[in-house]
């Protein structure tokens, strides 16, 4: 009865054992992924929209506006003004 015991005893112990560091790898894995070179491993999503000089699609962000308008660069927005729309 007694070797039960210890058998049972040992397997809890390597069962709690094998856990804890499956634990600590998931976290030293999670933890590296995160730091990978300093981006992180995920992006979030943007709006895309429209330069409505030359229909290039970019991030609302990255875009420059004028009233409800979005531009890619100051170039498009001067030329839109100026001239108006590209034929």
């Amino acid at each position: 009865m007694s070797l039960l015991i210890i058998r049972l005893l040992v397997f809890v112990v390597l069962f709690w054992a094998g856990l804890r560091l499956y634990r600590m790898y998931r976290q030293w894995k999670l933890s590296q992924d995160n730091h990978n070179d300093g981006q992180p491993a995920e992006r979030e999503a943007q709006n895309m929209v429209r330069c409505a000089y030359c229909d290039l699609h970019l991030p609302e962000n990255d875009a420059i506006r004028h009233e409800a308008l979005h531009f890619c660069c100051q170039e498009h927005q001067q030329h839109f003004l100026d001239e108006g729309p590209r034929k």
